[in-house]
């Protein structure tokens, strides 16, 4: 299947299992690819996963997919960016479900990220949902019922700090943190790159057979394309030391050098990637920083 093969009709339920269906969200964007995957588990007790963006339209084509004898009993959220948890509260409302999710938006935030805010970054360019607040906060590697089904929630950060992943039988629901169609954005100081790679490790321990993501078609060879977002990040690590070789430099100096051939509009999330390899590269003892974690800051070998 090629991108464009991808493009199902939006506010439709569509069958992807047995017990499993998926309805895209009308939030297309060069973020968000053809909208947020809102996926429903369950054939009587349904668990929506992801209710996605605040939309009316959106909560009513979930309401109307599951109107035929059928109840929604959980709301599950793999982390709180506003394209996957606004609705999770108006659809709460609606149905009485309540919702899970590993906790707040600040929740995980790693102590390299807790920093960077500190030091007046802003958030890393998708949007915090500020006012999310689960009514059941899941615990890594513990399973819950969904729906008529059970899946066992995984904290996998890396995305953002409260980034959960859930696997249901041979499957995985893996959210942002990795999809088909597109590298995964890894922004601080909502995204920490360290917990990205750990999180891609861990979810590549669980070998699943078939991964459903936030965007996107289903992810059909799952250890492959970890695998290849892996290299992907490890690659560009390279190239951003090759170029610290030549002096101490800013992130955005080195995102200018790397993506030479980037749109000028693009380069601010370009520089967010580089700033998050830079991080990464301190922790590992590789850089030093010479001023405090921000985008100003001046990062050179050790």
């Amino acid at each position: 299947m090629t991108l464009d093969d991808f493009n199902p009709a939006i506010g439709i339920a569509e069958d992807l299992n047995y017990g499993l269906r998926r309805i895209i969200a009308p939030n297309p964007s060069p973020m968000t690819y053809r909208g947020t995957n809102t996926y429903l588990l369950g054939n009587r007790e349904i668990a929506v996963i992801d209710p996605g963006p605040a939309s009316d339209a959106h909560l009513q084509a979930i309401l109307a997919a599951c109107s035929d004898g059928q109840r929604i009993t959980q709301i599950f959220v793999t982390h709180s960016h506003v394209d996957h948890s606004p609705l999770a509260a108006p659809l709460s409302r609606a149905t009485g479900a309540p919702i899970l999710a590993f906790g707040p938006s600040d929740a995980g935030r790693s102590a390299a990220m807790q920093a960077c805010l500190a030091a007046g970054m802003s958030d890393g360019g998708e949007g915090i949902d500020t006012d999310f607040a689960p009514d059941i906060q899941l615990e890594d590697g513990k399973t819950y019922k969904a729906g008529d089904q059970s899946m066992t929630a995984w904290h996998t950060p890396g995305h953002m700090g409260n980034h959960m992943c859930f696997t249901w039988h041979d499957a995985a629901f893996c959210g942002d943190l990795v999809m088909g169609w597109a590298s995964s954005l890894v922004s601080p100081p909502d995204g920490d790159l360290t917990d990205f790679m750990a999180s891609c490790a861990k979810l590549r321990a669980l070998k699943p057979a078939i991964m459903h993501s936030g965007h996107g078609a289903p992810i059909t060879d799952p250890i492959a394309r970890i695998d290849w977002l892996t290299a992907h990040r490890n690659s560009r690590e390279a190239q951003i030391l090759e170029q610290l070789t030549k002096g101490p430099n800013t992130a955005r100096a080195i995102a200018e050098a790397i993506y030479s051939d980037t749109p000028a509009a693009l380069l601010p999330a370009a520089t967010r990637n580089v700033f998050a390899h830079l991080i990464d590269l301190v922790g590992k003892n590789l850089l030093s920083r010479k001023s405090a974690p921000n985008e100003t800051a001046i990062f050179e070998r050790l």
